[in-house]
């Protein structure tokens, strides 16, 4: 039940924030190994992303990708998040009744891993599906998928079981980091709002300050990882299934940085937390609410 309720928690945000990822993947793909001033700038930032594609690709073309984002969420966080609760629920994430932050960190980590194995094809097509737009402001690689099934079946056809796993190298890192990030900040956050007795302790509004405070550091520590894992995800494959333009998540960080500098790293940041503040906001308030639920309805 751990499992189903973490998945639908996420499920609940994916429907908001899901135009915020379409956005997000834009932008961390403008401009791909170019320094800045050489190249034609399409989304200037958030707000004018949001314009730009909902003008030329229709409002729709704000919600691509959001069937395999949904199936993504709830494997991925179900998993993730599921284990996560099994693992606190144990009291392996205490010491001396208090929760430690090494244990919350190496626990989530350990979560994020399983979860991000497990999400990885579904992410793939995600990814390929949210960068597909207008010529006009097409940025990256761009696939010809007709749907979430459709990707899948001519990524299985063309390479295989294994080329569904692509660019799984740096969904492990980016997760992990994430997942460490995130659910050790909230579990710390939430004890320190208990402890400050701003809110009553069985507040909805505990939940949601604590997302509030571990959205903020997620979206630093992720954003790096982020934009790697959405390079190696949409780049071209040649017909062996390699990447024509990274060999992996060591080589597409390097070239990143000495083709675009630090920054590049950092491209969309806004977006990220646009996209990643509110989701963690979103999936940590309902699963803590829906565990609640149901331990009161048990």
């Amino acid at each position: 039940m751990d499992f189903v309720l973490a998945g639908a928690a996420a499920c609940g945000a994916c429907l908001f924030t899901n135009p915020l990822e379409v956005v997000k993947t834009r932008m961390q793909l403008q401009g791909e190994l170019k320094s800045r001033g050489t190249y034609q700038v399409h989304y200037r930032n958030v707000f004018h992303a949001f314009y730009t594609i909902g003008r030329v690709d229709g409002l729709a073309g704000l919600q691509k990708g959001l069937v395999p984002g949904l199936f993504y969420q709830f494997f991925m966080n179900g998993v993730r998040l599921g284990s996560y609760a099994i693992i606190e629920s144990a009291g392996h994430i205490h010491s001396n009744g208090r929760v430690s932050a090494a244990k919350t960190t190496v626990a989530g980590a350990a979560a994020g891993v399983v979860g991000a194995v497990m999400g990885s094809p579904v992410y793939l097509v995600k990814t390929h599906l949210q960068s597909q737009s207008t010529s006009s402001i097409a940025v990256g690689h761009q696939y010809e998928h007709q749907g979430m099934v459709h990707a899948l079946r001519v990524i299985y056809r063309q390479h295989g079981i294994l080329g569904l796993w692509r660019g799984s190298s740096a969904a492990v890192p980016r997760v992990s980091v994430g997942s460490a990030t995130q659910l050790s900040t909230f579990s710390s956050s939430k004890e320190l709002v208990i402890d400050l007795q701003v809110f009553p302790q069985n507040s909805w509004l505990v939940p949601l300050s604590a997302g509030m405070i571990s959205s903020v550091v997620v979206v630093l520590a992720m954003t790096p990882f982020d934009v790697i894992s959405t390079r190696l995800y949409n780049q071209p494959v040649d017909h062996l299934g390699k990447g024509q333009l990274y060999k992996g998540f060591t080589d597409c960080l390097s070239m990143t940085l000495k083709k675009e500098g630090l920054t590049g790293l950092y491209k969309g940041l806004g977006a990220s937390y646009f996209r990643l503040g509110p989701h963690t906001i979103l999936s940590l308030f309902f699963w803590d609410e829906l565990r609640k639920l149901y331990q009161k309805f048990r």
